[in-house]
């Protein structure tokens, strides 16, 4: 049977302590529940803190790297995928996702936003309101803003159950 791949997107340098705590404790609920948590890969923000929830809760991990090496990756992460694609390899995070969550970040967060909605992809976004920036999809229910990585549990048993 197929495990569930969840996408966890957010800020890499500039996410602050808090997102860092928030998506560790993502990551070990994700593995918690025996899913695959699929992230950027590198050893910084989120990546490295969801990663790294995962792992400490025994949880597979899969990096998807913009790089041709394997240098910047987390420590934590089982699978490193190289693309040597740089900002490209956001589609495969999106596309190889079964739903996306969005912890804060910038532009390259941003654009993962915008690529999964336009390919179809439910995203649940994790402390990180963006305003009226994509109303007409949470108006669809296929984008939710929710406060807790619980919350975030809830919402994807929902959707695949």
């Amino acid at each position: 049977m197929k495990k569930l791949i969840v996408g966890v997107m957010g800020g890499g340098e500039g996410a602050s302590p808090q997102v860092c705590e928030t998506a560790y404790k993502l990551g070990g609920l994700i593995a918690q529940e025996g899913w695959v948590l699929l992230n950027g890969g590198w050893g910084v923000g989120v990546m490295e803190a969801s990663a790294r929830g995962a792992k400490e809760h025994n949880g597979l991990t899969v990096g998807i790297l913009p790089d041709r090496h394997t240098d910047l990756a987390s420590s934590y992460i089982d699978i490193p995928i190289l693309t040597g694609m740089g900002d490209g390899r956001n589609y495969i995070n999106i596309l190889t996702s079964d739903v996306v969550v969005a912890l804060p970040g910038r532009s390259g967060t941003i654009s993962e936003i915008a690529l999964a909605l336009k390919n179809g992809k439910n995203v649940i976004l994790l402390d990180f309101p963006l305003g009226d920036l994509f109303v007409e999809y949470q108006k669809a229910g296929i984008m939710v803003l929710v406060k807790k990585p619980e919350e975030v549990i809830e919402q994807i048993k929902k959707l695949f159950s």
